[in-house]
């Protein structure tokens, strides 16, 4: 089981990530300043920082610099609210295997971070199938038999989540966490708004509603990966 280090100071984003790196079978361990941070990237415990640029005291940059000093392997992926090229360069000039701005959709993250820790089963799976349907990861569309369905961007995110969980009941907030991430607002329905999509894309008897808790991908035949 790999250990992740969340280097992010605003608890309502490290809870987050706890609760879906958790749920997604990894152990977790949340550092709320740039000294601490450091301290512990340089303990030999973890497989992987999350690292926040803004953080109080040291900022991600410097942490960033002081750590690759030391070490050069510990996968590090930068999260920062800062968009424009400059940090950007910066960040993977400074060492950073990868980057990704807020706000961001967990499932986005989550891929990112199995790709970076090299022996993580999913990283390397290109397809899923769920009975007669395959999501295809990288062309980024479901083939239905032989039949190519484009999907737009989120609904795409949305059919993946169903698609890594197969016959499994996903609750609205599920949905959010999994495809619109920590910033959507949690009243909204969207969820079933997208899921109407999906159905009319995808027929609507895959996609079963499930009273009061939520929605479910009917496998309709054995799952597999390749």
């Amino acid at each position: 089981m790999s250990t992740i280090l969340i280097a992010e100071d605003e608890e309502r984003i490290s809870s987050f990530l706890q609760r879906g790196l958790t749920a997604s079978g990894f152990t977790t361990e949340v550092a709320v300043s740039g000294d601490a941070a450091l301290e512990l990237a340089l303990s030999g415990r973890f497989d992987l920082v999350i690292l926040d640029i803004g953080l109080p005291g040291m900022d991600g940059f410097e942490v960033l610099r002081r750590l690759r000093e030391e070490n050069e392997e510990l996968p590090v992926v930068i999260l920062t609210a800062r968009e424009n090229v400059r940090d950007t360069v910066a960040g993977f000039e400074g060492g950073a295997d990868d980057y990704i701005t807020k706000p961001f959709r967990f499932q986005e993250l989550l891929a990112r971070v199995r790709v970076r820790l090299k022996s993580e089963r999913n990283a390397a799976v290109k397809s899923i199938r769920v009975g007669d349907m395959r999501l295809d990861l990288r062309a980024k569309q479901v083939l239905v038999g032989s039949e190519a369905i484009d999907l737009s961007a989120r609904e795409f995110a949305m059919a993946e989540a169903f698609f890594r969980h197969p016959g499994q009941v996903l609750s609205r907030e599920q949905l959010l966490d999994l495809v619109w991430g920590y910033a959507f607002d949690p009243g909204s329905n969207i969820v079933d708004v997208y899921v109407g999509y999906l159905r009319k894309k995808l027929g609507k008897e895959r996609i079963a509603s499930v009273r009061g808790m939520g929605y479910r991908l009917e496998k309709g035949g054995r799952v597999a990966a390749a």
